[in-house]
């Protein structure tokens, strides 16, 4: 029996930075083309194979800072909780597995990835 799969309101705001980001970009159907994908790929894959991200807690941080960030949020997860990453295109996915419910938890495009730097400039 597939998994169920719940958007999580920091997953849909997520999306709609994205949005934002690529209409910025001159690339609007680019996110209709996402929300294609969402829902007629990524979506039921995940259903289907909630483990077929990579173990996100598996990582090992090269600084102190993100070792305490992983440990912080293994602890808020809890123990019957895995998280997960999964690749596609030009996004990045965080998940979390618990309980056979697949939370979407978090979507960034690549490029919004890096540091916006703007308000520390003022």
């Amino acid at each position: 029996m597939p998994a169920r799969v719940r958007v999580t309101a920091n997953f849909q705001a997520n999306l709609d930075s994205i949005r934002d980001f690529l209409l910025a970009a001159g690339a609007p159907s680019e996110f209709e083309r996402l929300l294609d994908r969402l829902f007629d790929e990524i979506i039921p894959n995940l259903a289907r194979f909630p483990d077929l991200g990579r173990d996100f807690a598996a990582r090992n941080p090269q600084s102190t800072e993100g070792s305490a960030a992983l440990a912080a949020l293994r602890r808020k997860a809890g123990r019957d909780t895995v998280l997960r990453e999964y690749i596609t295109d030009d996004y990045l996915l965080l998940y979390a597995l618990r309980s056979g419910i697949v939370y979407l938890l978090s979507i960034r495009h690549h490029r919004q990835l890096s540091f916006d730097l703007r308000e520390h400039w003022r």
